[in-house]
């Protein structure tokens, strides 16, 4: 380009005059024509300039934005060039490239094909938002211990993002594929004026819900928006954006950006998703992968519930093969049984016959002492005493009268028509012998039972023990009717069965 700043044209367009005779140029002799006026004006440049969008191709080229204040032009680093690169070029860094300028025809552009390539220091964004990075983590924003769990299966997702691009597409997507939640958008502007602001509100306003109207409070808020350069990522570097995500009471997950895109915002959230894709896994499990867990932890469950029941079937087991079996148990106490049994009557004989000795002996002593009394009152010489022996011997007699009246009482008690009286039977031979045991008897044989109120004579019927009453009861005196007087031998108590 000359001082002037005309275009250098070749000969042919510059000697053609104006007007309907004037030769028609295709869009490409025009492309190549300013591209060789380009080139041949500026083959060689060393600019100054901030790098922005910085992206490296799979063929290894480095395409990006070189700006200052009020300009941008595009950029290209061939990848021969970008691999003899000493650092890694990143957005926000003020660079120093040497090389030359050139256009793009297919897109009616101009670029500058950089040889060579060296940092200058930081950029003036970059240095304005490590400054911002400083203050908000200096007032704790940032801080770890103020992040909150995000909830496992949220009911209700809230999402801050532009409505109509496709990063509400892929979250919806995904958020179906894997478990389905409801969704509400706040739709918002996510680049330019205003942007900042937008996302604040929408991220106070889903806070302010209550969760009382027809809108139900979220569980979980996703702020999203897709890639870009620093520039398009600006707003959410907003101071204002940056609090309003540390104040959010609802768990909150970032996902600005691509994965190389970092944010202040990712530093105050409560979760940084690489993309906005990544946030929707992060915010709800696969369901089928939890109901194949749940399913495989209640087969689990039924088998070991029958692996402890069986278990403790084995310990009961062996905890009875331990113990005493009842047969056992009720076998000892028969036999105990038996045995008091045989023994009772015995008992009852002699502690009668203890009982009538004793009674004799009392009554015999009670003899004596009447007679001694009487020969006292007769003898002259005992007169004068008698005053002082007939209230020893009133006592005495009183004494004895009380002892004998106890003995009789308990005697009586022993008695085994007592016995009779509690619906037992007393059961003898003809020849007055008793009989304890069916064990000998034979058909025929007569027997009599003695009961409470008389007796009654049977035959055995067979050899079993089996009898037929063939008499009727014969009365017995009670002995309370007769007098008390002793009983002598033969009185004695009859035997038990």
């Amino acid at each position: 380009m000359s001082n002037d700043q005309t275009p250098i044209l070749p000969e042919k367009i510059s000697d053609k005059s104006q007007g309907s005779n004037a030769h028609e140029f295709t869009v490409s002799e025009i492309s190549s024509a300013l591209k060789r006026a380009v080139e041949d004006q500026f083959g060689y440049v060393r600019l100054r300039a901030e790098l922005s969008g910085v992206k490296k191709a799979a063929s290894g080229h480095l395409y990006f934005s070189l700006k200052d204040d009020k300009a941008v032009m595009d950029g290209i680093c061939w990848r021969g060039s970008a691999s003899k690169l000493s650092f890694v070029p990143e957005d926000g860094l003020e660079v120093v490239c040497s090389g030359k300028l050139t256009t793009y025809p297919g897109r009616s552009k101009y670029q500058m094909v950089v040889e060579r390539m060296e940092p200058a220091g930081a950029g003036a964004l970059m240095a304005l938002l490590e400054e911002r990075k400083k203050k908000l983590a200096a007032e704790g924003l940032f801080d770890p211990a103020r992040k909150k769990v995000i909830p496992y299966i949220p009911r209700v997702i809230g999402v801050v993002t532009s409505p109509t691009g496709a990063v509400i597409r892929d979250i919806l997507h995904r958020l179906q594929d894997r478990f389905p939640r409801q969704v509400l958008v706040w739709p918002v502007i996510v680049q330019g004026e205003g942007a900042a602001n937008q996302i604040a509100q929408a991220i106070r306003g889903f806070n302010m819900l209550d969760g009382s109207g027809n809108v139900p409070r979220p569980d979980l808020l996703i702020v999203a928006r897709g890639g870009g350069s620093i520039e398009d990522l600006w707003s959410f570097n907003e101071e204002i954006v940056v609090r309003a995500v540390a104040e959010s009471d609802i768990p909150l997950i970032s996902a600005v950006g691509h994965e190389t895109d970092t944010t202040l915002i990712d530093y105050a959230s409560d979760l940084r998703a690489p993309t906005p894709t990544g946030a929707a896994e992060m915010a709800v499990p696969v369901k089928a992968d939890l109901d194949y867990t749940v399913a495989d932890l209640s087969r689990r469950l039924v088998g070991l519930k029958v692996s402890i029941l069986e278990d403790r079937k084995d310990k009961v087991r062996a905890l009875v093969r331990a113990l005493p079996s009842p047969r056992d148990l009720l076998g000892l106490a028969n036999q105990k049984f038996d045995e008091l049994s045989e023994r009772l009557p015995r008992g009852l004989r002699n502690v009668s016959q203890q009982k009538t000795i004793r009674l004799n002996r009392l009554l015999g002593g009670l003899r004596a002492s009447r007679l001694v009394q009487q020969v006292a009152l007769k003898g002259s010489q005992l007169q004068t005493s008698s005053k002082r022996l007939t209230p020893a011997y009133s006592r005495a007699l009183m004494d004895l009268t009380a002892r004998l009246e106890a003995s009789w009482r308990m005697l009586d008690s022993l008695s085994y028509e007592r016995v009779l009286d509690r619906g037992f039977a007393l059961v003898e031979r003809e020849d007055g012998t008793p009989v304890s045991k069916s064990e000998g008897l034979e058909k025929g044989q007569r027997l009599s039972l003695h009961f409470t109120d008389g007796k009654t004579m049977v035959d055995v019927i067979d050899g079993t023990g089996k009898a037929q009453g063939v008499h009727k009861p014969t009365p017995i005196k009670s002995k309370k009717a007769t007098s008390k007087k002793p009983i002598s031998k033969d009185d004695r108590q009859g035997n038990l069965l």
